[in-house]
């Protein structure tokens, strides 16, 4: 399934991980350039769809795309815990200051 995003003037396009389990799956024994032209993808794109396939299934060294999620969801949480203590530490400064 497709999905466009607006970035600028050019369309992003967004597919679901269903769709890209189905053309890795379709591959066979055709080259991800052909996979590419028939589905009208980047050749980049679906190469690394393959790849990250591959690395979900053992076969090739890396994060799996469940431990990709699991990484994106700590460093945003990370990210908002240090604002967090950012905003406190303002407080601190400003209520200390108050008292005085």
């Amino acid at each position: 399934m497709l999905i466009t995003e607006s970035m600028g003037n050019l369309p992003r396009r967004s597919f679901t991980p269903e769709f890209k389990a189905e053309i890795v799956c379709r591959r066979g024994d055709r080259s991800v350039g052909q996979i590419a032209k028939d589905f009208d993808l980047i050749e980049t794109a679906v190469r690394d769809w393959v790849k990250q396939a591959e690395v979900d299934t053992g076969e090739r060294e890396g994060l799996t795309s469940s431990e990709r999620e699991e990484l994106t969801a700590l460093r945003r949480e990370n990210r908002r815990l240090r604002e967090d203590v950012d905003i406190l530490k303002r407080a601190t400064a400003f209520f200390a200051k108050e008292t005085r």
